[in-house]
């Protein structure tokens, strides 16, 4: 008989969606919205609704693997947890536990997920990733404006006069903020989208603003200069709460209103109407991630933060500097989870840069890798670096659910459970806050495990086993132990199936940040860092790399897929997936091309091949190729893309990216 279940989604998403799950025979047969959820009110989007065949699929990795002369052969759980663990202790003893590089991402939601670092922890310390490939140069920039990265709760957006969505494709990403959208603009607020690509969200826009890629910091400079020509800024604000505004003053009189133009390929008007929308307030800026994936990036997201502070939108309902909201994910106990102070070594490796560092690692090598949530051999960028690097340690484990073309690397493969299959708490650090509850709703096929069993079983074998004897309700409660003493209890979560989580719904509001000065900072008090806002561009840019921009005309974007969680379903969609090369208007007039042309994209780290989607409304000389996309449907796109990173190191440059294009017979 079926049984429609409440549950959660766990993917690393804007909207942390409430699901409704039908479930018969112990198989889930349907995925849906949950209507009570308070923020996503029974909408879902596709790919939630893929979990149930991702749930549900043949493809699936049901037993440990091991490679045994090039091939996969099926083994037992006891003779994988064993030979790995041996290997574990085999380090511990010859070399130092930093030869073991646990290499992650963020896959999923799940609050337990985090238990491996506390396995790591209390394996001594092992070699671990720091920055983010998503969006880490934007949390760093912000923690130095504001000394953290907080938004405005979901419905602050209907006191907002004006609304600017910049570099954000919430139409895409945040199907439930778009809807927001389309409900504020009914109420009267003005809407204006700044993005590169004429896209979703731009449609519904009162005016779309095309910008060169890479050059969203210089245009927010641009309006800031305007708004102080005018007399917009608020002096209030300025005097009282923030630190280093006249150099913000001296930079913008360094560049002429004309210059920014040529190089931002905005029009001048363009940024004078800009200064009025935001001295017009409250008006509310939303940054997506894509925009700081530069060199320039934590300097962007800076510039347009500052851009918010001199208007007098922070800290005021209807306004704020709308990047992330951490202040979701710091409700937590994580440390109690973790056991940082378990851990007697330590090293990190950059995540972008982590190809390269294992190749050049000593004192100790690289000799083993553990990969989990994360596929990198997709994901990291420069394929073809990372490729070599993870073939070259001496062990490569890979905790999956399917063989990704990271698995197809490995030496073992363990088999996981998927969210419907094991019990976890869900949220999400960029939107919504909102804690959602996840139950195991149905048995994992074959000898598929929960990560946290792994642990479990390794760590018993390692001689630290009472440090995860602990019941998943112990560990909840664990992560939960600041929130239960104020009445937000396990129990309550799980009758619930949703709760309020204890935040700031508008941000700053008392002008008190956490900064060293204690205001809203232009000049950060970063020790060890230039805290100057400069006029940085992209590295590979016509306007500090000439020679690369000849050879290479076009600026390739690598945006987010609309049907896939980064690599995680083109392996599972119903048609074989073709690669999509979408250019701009002028380079399919200039090269002759029309959709369905078979044509090469390449530069000095690589090449791709693909087929021709010609973008309406892009902005000149702009590519985009969809990231994720795995080896044998002709990806991944990092085999273009740099491992450089951020101009405060705690980012990538995925987007700081020159190629040229040519047809293919």
């Amino acid at each position: 008989m079926a049984e429609v279940r409440k549950a959660a989604c766990p993917l690393n998403c804007w909207d942390s969606c409430g699901f409704h799950v039908t479930v018969e025979n112990n198989r889930v047969t349907k995925v849906d919205g949950d209507p009570s959820h308070p923020i996503t009110k029974g909408k879902i989007c596709g790919r939630g609704r893929m979990l149930e065949t991702r749930t549900n699929s043949s493809k699936r990795v049901l037993h440990p693997l091991k490679k045994v002369n090039g091939h996969f052969v099926q083994i037992s759980w006891e003779q994988a947890l064993d030979e790995i663990a041996a290997k574990l202790t085999d380090i511990k003893e010859k070399y130092q536990t930093t030869a073991v590089l646990h290499s992650h991402d963020y896959a999923n939601n799940g609050i337990l997920k985090n238990l491996d670092q506390r396995f790591f922890n209390c394996y001594g310390g092992v070699t671990e990733l720091y920055g983010s490939l998503c969006w880490g140069a934007g949390i760093e920039a912000q923690k130095w404006d504001f000394g953290n990265a907080w938004s405005h709760e979901p419905d602050d957006i209907f006191n907002s006069k004006n609304i600017i969505i910049w570099g954000r494709n919430v139409a895409r990403t945040n199907m439930h903020f778009y809807e927001k959208l389309l409900e504020a603009k009914k109420h009267g607020a003005k809407l204006y989208v700044i993005d590169p690509l004429y896209n979703a969200t731009a449609k519904i826009a009162d005016e779309h603003i095309t910008i060169k890629p890479g050059m969203d910091g210089l245009l927010a400079a641009g309006i800031i200069k305007e708004m102080l020509r005018i007399g917009l800024e608020d002096r209030v604000f300025i005097e009282q709460f923030t630190h280093g505004f006249a150099d913000v003053v001296r930079l913008v009189d360094r560049i002429s209103l004309e210059k920014i133009s040529e190089m931002t390929e905005v029009a001048c008007e363009v940024m004078t109407k800009l200064a009025r929308v935001y001295g017009d307030k409250p008006a509310a800026t939303y940054m997506g991630l894509g925009l700081q994936r530069y060199k320039n990036g934590g300097n962007t997201i800076r510039l347009i933060d500052a851009l918010a502070a001199i208007s007098g939108n922070i800290g005021i309902a209807g306004g704020g500097a709308n990047y992330a909201n951490l202040q979701v994910g710091q409700s937590f106990a994580f440390e109690e989870l973790t056991l940082p102070g378990r851990r007697q070594n330590h090293r990190k490796f950059s995540i972008m840069k982590q190809a390269e560092e294992v190749l050049a690692a000593d004192d100790p090598a690289i000799k083993m890798i553990i990969v989990t949530c994360g596929n990198p051999l997709t994901q990291v960028p420069d394929t073809h670096v990372v490729e070599r690097a993870f073939a070259s340690a001496q062990t490569l484990v890979v905790m999956e659910q399917f063989v990704t073309d990271t698995a197809m690397l490995a030496d073992y493969v363990l088999p996981t459970t998927t969210a419907f299959e094991e019990e976890d708490l869900y949220y999400s650090s960029m939107y919504h806050h909102y804690l959602n509850y996840g139950p195991k709703l149905v048995s994992a096929p074959g000898e598929a495990q929960p990560d946290l069993w792994i642990w479990t079983q390794l760590a018993k074998r390692l001689g630290f086993g009472d440090d995860f004897d602990f019941s998943r309700d112990e560990w909840f409660k664990m992560a939960l132990k600041s929130l239960a003493e104020k009445g937000l209890t396990l129990e309550k979560l799980k009758l619930q199936h949703t709760i309020e989580l204890p935040v700031e719904k508008i941000p700053w509001h008392d002008h008190q940040f956490q900064t060293p000065t204690g205001k809203y900072e232009f000049t950060a008090q970063k020790e060890g860092h230039q805290g100057l806002l400069t006029l940085a561009v992209p590295d590979e840019s016509k306007w500090e790399n000439p020679e690369l921009a000849v050879k290479y005309p076009y600026h390739l974007l690598t945006i987010h897929p609309l049907r896939s969680n980064h690599s995680q379903n083109y392996h599972l969609l119903a048609s074989k997936p073709k690669l999509k090369v979408e250019v701009a208007a002028n380079i399919a007039e200039g090269l002759s091309l029309e959709n369905g042309d078979f044509v090469k994209v390449w530069n000095d780290r690589g090449e791709i091949k693909g087929f021709i989607s010609i973008l309406a409304g892009a902005h000149p000389d702009t590519i985009n190729i969809d990231e994720g996309i795995w080896k044998e449907f002709g990806g991944p796109v990092n085999q273009l893309t740099s491992s450089r990173e951020s101009d405060n190191g705690l980012g990538s440059t995925l987007y700081d990216c020159l190629v040229n294009l040519e047809k293919l017979q």
